[in-house]
């Protein structure tokens, strides 16, 4: 290559102002998608949800939601020419509560919230590689969970804001603040209370993430040096100690974990009464895994001298992108099974043409409409979507003593 031609290459460009002007294009070109799909302000709605959904979501026959709307119990839902019944979200959450209220009382409960005695459940979904669908996981665990009735927080403490994204918030433009407020060393520090956001599933509240998230990376072994403080040698409290002011307000939190293990994770494995560790069944994926769990057992045998327990209930790996017919996956899923019998979740999720597609448009699979897709690659995401939910979900009732 011509040596003046690539000097000249070189002055052509500042590669920082480059990269910055990138970003904001790219940041502009995603809120006017956002306006596009989100208007007239940019904020996320929710669809309306079928009789067989509402069913299923509460747990009963939809014999017994057409009977209740025969006899003017409940709320109204709205009904199509054809007779097709939905109902929204909220109508969805009133019907729960009003099934609670009259009926048997020797029968289940419809509404979950924790009863006395019950210790507030977190759970951490953390991974050390990228693209295992963590994120993903993170948030249908959620918005199930507020749809089964849960009063739930959702915490994106990845910097990269994936989770945020997923629920209609733009970092850069919405000008959100994140944990870090909750966690930080000086006098600007704020109570969690400033930073909750709900979100457009009733019973979900979510704790944005943004760029700053890192800055407690860089605070916290400052912090552990100083003499004159314990605050950064007792680090791995400070989330713990955070939700102690929104305790009685959730049933459980979500904690969306960064893909490496620095100090956020492990204030947050410290705060955690259950992990979720998703792995994708391929060779890299598990070596990387390997090596993800040496660290954190060194990492945390080393803090516990220092005061910090991780007391969990149960942690479990949950395999992801699952491709039944791929022979090698099989291969990896049996292999992990074998070793680890109790704690691999039975059921995993399937990689899904649905979820990928949903992500598209920053929705997950329970926002989007059935309509839009194939039927059976719909039915069969959302099958396996249900089923790794359910077995989390009587994981964490499990820790509460419930049957």
């Amino acid at each position: 290559m011509n040596t003046m031609a690539l000097q000249s290459d070189l002055e052509a460009f500042s590669f920082h102002e480059t990269i910055l002007q990138q970003g904001e294009l790219i940041s502009d070109k995603l809120n006017m998608l956002r306006i596009e799909h989100y208007p007239p302000n940019a904020t996320k709605g929710l669809r309306q949800f079928s009789l067989a959904e509402v069913a299923y979501f509460l747990g009963v026959t939809q014999s017994n939601i057409k009977k209740l709307h025969l006899d003017s119990k409940g709320p109204v839902p709205t009904t199509s020419p054809s007779g097709r019944r939905t109902y929204t979200a909220q109508q969805m959450l009133e019907l729960r509560h009003y099934l609670d209220r009259h009926g048997r009382a020797d029968f289940k409960k419809y509404v979950p919230h924790r009863r006395n005695g019950e210790v507030l459940q977190v759970i951490s979904v953390v991974n050390f590689k990228g693209g295992s669908g963590k994120t993903t996981t993170a948030a249908h665990l959620a918005q199930h969970l507020a749809l089964t009735g849960h009063r739930v927080l959702a915490i994106d403490l990845d910097p990269q804001a994936s989770l945020s994204a997923l629920h209609g918030i733009q970092p850069e433009l919405d000008k959100n603040l994140s944990l870090y407020e909750a966690l930080r060393y000086d006098d600007q520090k704020k109570p969690i209370t400033d930073v909750i956001r709900a979100t457009n599933f009733p019973g979900l509240d979510i704790v944005p993430a943004n760029l700053e998230l890192q800055e407690y990376e860089y605070d916290t072994p400052l912090a552990a040096s100083n003499r004159a403080s314990s605050d950064g040698r007792l680090f791995f409290t400070r989330i713990t100690d955070a939700l102690k002011e929104v305790d009685d307000r959730y049933d459980v939190v979500v904690i969306d974990c960064p893909p490496q293990l620095g100090y956020l994770t492990l204030t947050a494995l410290t705060a955690s009464t259950s992990v979720l560790i998703t792995i994708h069944p391929q060779m890299l994926d598990v070596m990387s895994m390997s090596q993800f769990l040496l660290m954190l057992g060194g990492i945390l045998k080393s803090i516990a001298k220092a005061g910090a327990q991780v007391r969990l209930k149960w942690f479990r790996y949950l395999v992801t992108r699952y491709e039944p017919t791929d022979g090698p996956q099989a291969q990896m899923v049996g292999f992990m099974q074998a070793l680890f019998p109790k704690q691999m979740l039975q059921h995993p999720m399937l990689k899904s043409t649905a979820i990928s597609d949903a992500g598209i448009t920053n929705q997950s699979l329970y926002e989007v409409e059935r309509s839009q897709f194939v039927r059976s690659t719909y039915d069969r995401a959302l099958e396996a979507l249900h089923a790794v939910n359910e077995e989390v979900v009587g994981l964490l009732h499990s820790a509460w003593g419930r049957k």
